[in-house]
């Protein structure tokens, strides 16, 4: 998983951040609990959609248990989830990160250029793919799957070349991330829903694949690594236009399933993908409400003419039909997109850090990590909060930097936002 879906406190409101911290401890502790205290490095945002569906499915009222206090929760107990959704999102979590693994130890990045490291990389790699098939086998779920899945993503692209589809290099993960998502419907006792999640899964592979080709489109030209993108000849406006495309197929397909409570659910994989994409692609944020159904627009009511956004690369953005101030849903004509927010291009460098945040240090450019390395910052920077509080805070395997969790929100209405997670005007339902 990729790490997309990072919801802001605000647009969640209280009930749904609850459930959503809920999802993400249970995920940590079904990890310590299945695997041990080291697996819980692999815990990450997108994983704990899985369980979040699996609840959505599944009897009120179950699902959830007492836990004590955590670090990461300013030492706080709280209600976290638990049982069959819990394991299997860190199964197909910890089947990932084996396969992530086992990829540095081939290619013989960093420290596993030596053969002792090697070694040893190939056993965590081998430790957690049987920890994951074990449990895997438990809740009925084959993890060979999604194995054979990540082993053809090498030979995928390889083949791939200029004029080839974009969406080839995406199908290994689509078909992973499909068969997930199908699981979640198997273990609710819900068939019917297994045909319609195994589509939201294969949709949210692709735009995860692609949002991340996106994000990382700079960097990797500057390196020289290897991006779906620039090795197909996908340009940002094509991606695009998959992308919405993928956003738009799961909200149809969410439709099809059957839910007992699916708020959560669609405000992560409606709201947060769409939030994820504008994210991704640079597009302004705004709080403003939408205007009333049936509204039109009269004449005199359009902004006039801007001149393209200069330095935009995504194309050029006419700005859409805004109602006045004093029309129903009135306000300021959105400006223009901003360039996206991951990576930080030129930032000011902070200061060193002090203390327990002496260490990673923030450089520009980014110095990254071999996969040891990486996995003993992951661990330094949970247990010093610095994920939640230090902002921003370099990510422990690439040193790009990252918002701090308590900070990394993408609106500008602070602690006074009064949509209460409810600002969106939804008629999705």
């Amino acid at each position: 998983m990729f790490g997309i879906i990072r919801p802001c406190r605000n647009r969640l409101g209280p009930e749904l951040r609850e459930a959503w911290m809920a999802h993400l401890c249970g995920l940590c502790l079904a990890l310590r609990d299945d695997h041990g205290q080291f697996a819980r490095v692999v815990t990450n945002y997108d994983g704990l959609a899985i369980s979040a569906m699996v609840e959505a499915q599944s009897d009120a009222g179950t699902g959830r248990r007492a836990a004590g206090p955590c670090a990461l929760r300013g030492m706080k107990t709280a209600d976290v989830s638990f049982g069959r959704g819990a394991r299997l999102a860190a199964t197909v979590s910890l089947v990932l990160a084996s396969a992530k693994v086992r990829d540095h130890v081939e290619d013989g990045d960093g420290v596993f250029a030596h053969r002792a490291a090697r070694g040893v990389g190939r056993r965590v790699a081998s430790r957690w793919a049987d920890q994951a098939a074990e449990t895997g086998a438990d809740l009925g779920f084959d993890t060979s799957v999604l194995v054979e899945a990540v082993r053809r993503q090498e030979e995928v692209e390889a083949a791939a070349g200029p004029g080839s589809s974009v969406l080839l290099v995406t199908e290994p993960t689509e078909t992973a991330t499909g068969e997930a998502c199908a699981q979640t419907a198997v273990l609710a006792g819900r068939p019917g829903n297994v045909a319609p999640l195994r589509e939201v899964g294969r949709l949210f592979g692709r735009l995860a694949h692609l949002l991340d080709a996106v994000e990382d489109l700079e960097a990797d030209r500057e390196s020289g690594a290897w991006n779906p993108l620039t090795a197909t000849g996908t340009d940002l406006t094509e991606a695009r236009r998959l992308c919405d495309d993928a956003a738009l197929g799961i909200k149809l397909a969410l439709r099809e399933a059957t839910f007992t409570d699916d708020r959560l659910v669609h405000q992560l994989f409606v709201h947060e993908l769409k939030t994820a994409i504008g994210r991704t692609f640079g597009d302004p944020h705004s709080h403003q409400p939408p205007p009333p159904p049936g509204w039109r627009p009269e004449p005199g009511m359009y902004p006039p003419p801007q001149q393209p956004y200069q330095g935009n690369t995504y194309g050029q953005y006419a700005p859409p039909p805004v109602p006045p101030a004093g029309a129903p849903g009135g306000g300021t004509p959105p400006g223009p997109p901003k360039p996206p927010k991951k990576g930080r291009k030129n930032p000011k460098q902070p200061g060193p850090g002090s203390f327990l945040w002496a260490w990673p240090k923030l450089v520009w450019p980014p110095h990254g990590r071999n996969a040891l390395a990486g996995c003993l910052a992951v661990l330094y920077q949970c247990g010093t909060c610095q994920y939640c509080c230090r902002d921003p805070h370099p990510g422990p395997w690439s040193g790009k930097w990252r918002d701090g969790w308590c900070n990394d929100c993408d609106c500008d209405c602070g602690d006074a936002c009064c949509c209460d997670g409810d600002c969106c005007g939804c008629d999705c339902c």
